[in-house]
């Protein structure tokens, strides 16, 4: 149920963090890839690693706020696959800061990338799967669209409307696209290290004492772990699952 042989699968934020390690999690399971974000070296770096699998992989440089970009990059990968199967949309950025000091420029910025981005890919993308009565598309959200912190190291206004957004935008094109048997979900990652987190969550030693405190496993989240929930939501395994909001915490959600 979790062999992706014969797909494609399209994954933005693919040059560092959870999107490069879910790529490699695709092109484990069978499935060619399609590499997108604004770092075109590191994107290609990651292809020969994929390519040395045995995969089909393009790498493409885009910006997912800009419609032409995205318009002309998803076009590119069509025509070089035939079929665009999986999307998982996980380019996003944490812009710290309460509605008191944000400027608009940052609330703008933090929703063009995790909210607008989202809709321009899927805009493209979703085209080509109506077409071929199939797609997978999986949302990148965060725990923090179902919780906040008072901790001021984790304010992060712009952050948590978006990640909410991205929950309601999930359900929408869940209800819309199912009757092409599309179906559409979203994964919201606790407190894992990444590139987004490594250089503010990860540096501080009272803020991780603070987490593994809480967190039911003492721990954040290690590389690879939400592989797994992306794998379900992206294969036969969830073939009825659709709208859904899974949460990968390790269970601090839940106390």
């Amino acid at each position: 149920m979790f062999d992706l042989s014969g797909k494609v699968a399209v994954v933005t934020g693919a040059s560092s963090g959870l999107g490069r390690d879910a790529a490699i999690a695709y092109a484990e399971a069978g499935a060619d890839v399609v590499l997108l974000a604004r770092r075109l070296e590191r994107l290609e770096e990651l292809a020969e690693e994929i390519k040395k699998m045995g995969r089909d992989v393009l790498a493409i440089k885009m910006d997912v706020t800009d419609e032409e970009n995205v318009k002309a990059g998803i076009q590119q990968a069509y025509d070089h696959f035939g079929h665009l199967d999986i999307l998982l949309n996980n380019a996003g950025i944490a812009v710290h800061g309460g509605v008191d000091s944000l400027t608009v420029e940052a609330f703008d910025k933090s929703m063009d990338v995790n909210v607008k981005g989202i809709f321009l890919v899927s805009k493209y993308v979703v085209q080509h799967m109506i077409e071929n009565k199939y797609g997978k598309i999986v949302n990148v959200a965060s725990i923090n669209a179902v919780m906040a912190d008072k901790a001021d190291i984790f304010i992060r206004h712009s952050y948590n409307a978006s990640k909410a957004a991205v929950v309601g935008l999930t359900k929408g094109m869940a209800a819309s696209y199912g009757k092409h048997n599309i179906t559409t979900n979203a994964v919201g990652p606790g407190l894992f290290e990444s590139e987004m987190t490594e250089d503010t969550l990860f540096k501080s030693d009272d803020f991780l004492t603070m987490y593994n405190t809480m967190n039911p496993m003492s721990r954040p989240g290690r590389r690879g772990e939400l592989n797994g929930t992306i794998l379900y939501f992206s294969s036969e395994a969830s073939s009825y699952t659709n709208g859904q909001f899974i949460i990968v915490d390790g269970g601090t959600s839940i106390v």
